[in-house]
């Protein structure tokens, strides 16, 4: 009789654990850099609780380069989840390459300066402060997606210093070919550089200055979202779920975002 009861767990464990692994997915996942810092730290975890695999590849939120996030969706390149700047996925929603309806935000982002380690901190405290740095750098780094065109497109000409900054102005292409604007300041490149604070402040050679003043931020939040032709769905909502949890929060917290729930 115990060796019938025995043998009846085993079977029962068997069946547990080949139901677990016909329902492993692998989820493909396309990812801007704002948010990767974060995600790569919860990725392990998720894998371990779900029995998923991820398959990441990283690109900007925004642009027309052959690595952005909606050139690569517009070209047919497969995706089950994308996580990105909020307003980019809402385009991408309204061209039909994801669905509106499984749209979740995560964090919040600011926009943020550095300068190469050791060389003075600017005074960015204020909007007049702000412009008088531009103006007074030699040279100024951004990048090529969300933060970088706020920054050029809007800022700038707000200032009314978009002509007197142009010649100094470089746009920094970012991962997978490119890098962080944070490596650019740090080789001397540029004396300053701009971009989601969560993709400088971890960056070696660099000081962190603070945030660009709040008059002049972008309201940025960083999403989840299942593309239209998700072919892991079930799978791509449990990670959606697993990134809006609290028991993401920290990780979110420690890569420099604000998490939309309490850790």
């Amino acid at each position: 009789m115990k060796a019938e009861r025995a043998f009846s767990r085993l079977c029962a464990l068997a069946c547990a654990l080949a139901l677990g692994a016909a329902n492993a997915a692998d989820v493909r996942v396309m990812i801007s850099s704002g948010f990767y810092a974060a995600y790569s730290e919860l990725a392990p975890e998720f894998e371990r609780s779900s029995g998923h695999h991820l398959v990441t590849t990283r690109g900007p939120s925004l642009g027309n380069s052959s690595e952005a996030i909606p050139e690569r969706l517009r070209h047919g390149e497969p995706a089950d989840v994308v996580i990105g700047v909020a307003a980019s996925i809402d385009d991408l929603a309204a061209k039909g390459l994801v669905r509106a309806g499984t749209k979740v935000d995560f964090a919040r982002s600011q926009i943020g300066m550095v300068v190469r380690a050791g060389a003075r901190k600017p005074d960015i405290s204020s909007v007049e402060a702000f412009r008088r740095t531009l103006l007074e750098a030699r040279s100024i780094a951004y990048s090529d997606s969300a933060s970088g065109i706020h920054l050029s497109a809007t800022v700038f000409a707000r200032l009314g210093i978009a002509e007197l900054i142009a010649g100094k102005g470089r746009q920094v292409a970012g991962p997978p070919s490119g890098e962080p604007v944070a490596a650019v300041v740090a080789r001397g490149e540029a004396e300053i550089g701009f971009q989601q604070v969560s993709e400088l402040i971890h960056e070696p050679g660099v000081d962190y200055v603070g945030p660009i003043p709040e008059e002049l931020q972008q309201e940025t939040r960083f999403s989840g979202v299942l593309t239209t032709n998700a072919r892991e769905p079930a799978a791509a909502a449990e990670l959606v779920r697993f990134l809006a949890s609290r028991d993401a929060a920290k990780a979110i917290v420690q890569s420099g975002l604000a998490p939309l729930v309490q850790p």
